[in-house]
């Protein structure tokens, strides 16, 4: 992980800037405005004293190329000052596991919000525990109080704000302070609002994870995660993902390098277009509640509000009760919402969902059948008539 440029003017930029300017640097490819896709594993050295001495700008595929660098280095500028270098892996889920691993011991204990990724809770109920990791689950709405679950080898705190499904908003800066003081670490799963609408690192996060598939990437056609680090952890996270020997295929690099230079825009129609349809939603009749942050009527719209510059497409509703299968009629009368779970794309989508049996430390009570939505960047109006569609299929239904 190399260090990105400290240039005062471009730590001035606006991040809309950066997303476009950032690891960019066409002197070096002759003019040429992206960097070439190097497929590489081995490299020349000019002598053998050089190959002992690792005097190489890149010693081996596996361990970076100029087109990994330029990745690296954009994400790097735009997590912002606090952030000491970043690493690129296969996955979100190995970006969550990498990030894990880099700072865990077997022996230590993990403090981990009720609220998180499926995938993340099997990771840490089936790998951890094998590697004598312990996990306790946390209600995310804790807040600082989160002080009283701490034991004398907890080492990490993971959070994940909004919560997956559910989103509940998080005090992220109270929580890493409580988690600081007791001598842990704090990660974040910050694929949702993405540096551009929250900077994970200034509020004290110390790993601030990023499925790069979703939004990174934005065109559903590439597997991605990112690691932003800090000072307190970037070797550590360097050191984890070279001796695991993961990396990223060139080709996939390219693309979530490609996919970042449109990130400001996309994300922005995402989060306007997300925010009309839920507010059309939440005057259904058909609708008990809305679960989006933005929206003066979530519980946690005043946390969004002080910590967030924006949103993105993704939310959930809860409907009123009506049968399974009118929810399925639902779903299935959709034609631009496509049933699919890998947000983040220029696709709208819609999945049913059930917390209940992935809470631990909380207890799960909609009110009545929930789908998660992810708004696309179709035109509103196609999307309201579609799910106009949806209602009307759902009535029948519910009324066979």
């Amino acid at each position: 992980m190399k260090e990105a440029s400290k240039d005062g003017r471009s730590a001035a930029r606006r991040p809309d800037t950066r997303v476009v300017t950032a690891g960019r640097d066409p002197a070096a490819y002759y003019g040429f405005v992206n960097p070439p896709v190097y497929h590489a594993s081995t490299v020349l050295y000019p002598s053998a004293e050089d190959y002992l001495a690792h005097r190489a700008p890149y010693q081996y595929g596996r361990r970076g190329t100029p087109t990994t660098e330029a990745l690296e280095l954009a994400l790097q500028e735009l997590e912002g000052p606090q952030c000491a270098g970043v690493a690129l892996l296969p996955s979100g889920l190995a970006a969550i596991s990498s990030a894990l691993l880099s700072v865990l011991h077997a022996g230590d204990h993990a403090l981990v919000t009720d609220s998180a990724y499926g995938p993340t809770r099997s990771y840490c109920d089936q790998i951890l525990t094998r590697l004598g990791v312990a996990t306790t689950y946390y209600d995310p709405l804790i807040g600082a109080a989160i002080t009283g679950l701490f034991r004398p080898n907890t080492r990490v705190v993971y959070l994940e704000s909004p919560g997956s499904l559910s989103f509940e908003m998080q005090d992220v800066a109270g929580i890493a302070a409580a988690a600081h003081a007791k001598g842990a670490l704090v990660l974040m799963d910050n694929t949702w609002a993405t540096p551009l609408y929250f900077r994970a690192l200034e509020n004290g996060v110390d790993l601030s994870i990023q499925a790069g598939t979703k939004y990174i990437g934005g065109h559903a056609d590439v597997m991605l995660g990112t690691v932003s680090a800090n000072g307190a952890t970037a070797a550590s996270l360097k050191n984890m993902v070279g001796l695991s020997g993961l990396c990223v295929g060139p080709d996939d690099v390219y693309l979530g390098l490609r996919g970042l230079r449109t990130l400001a825009v996309r994300l922005d129609r995402h989060y306007r277009s997300g925010l009309a349809v839920a507010r059309w939603l939440e005057q259904r009749p058909e609708v008990l509640r809305l679960l989006h942050p933005a929206l003066e009527s979530h519980p946690g719209h005043a946390v969004w509000k002080r910590d967030c510059t924006g949103a993105c497409g993704l939310f959930s509703v809860v409907l009123k009760p009506v049968p399974q299968q009118a929810v399925y009629a639902f779903l299935d009368a959709l034609e631009l919402f496509g049933i699919g779970a890998s947000w983040g794309g220029y696709e709208s989508l819609a999945i049913p969902f059930d917390c209940t049996g992935a809470r631990t430390a909380t207890r799960w009570h909609s009110g009545g059948p929930t789908v998660r939505f992810h708004i696309g960047l179709e035109a509103v109006d196609d999307l309201l008539a579609d799910l106009e569609r949806g209602f009307a299929a759902l009535a029948a239904a519910a009324q066979a």
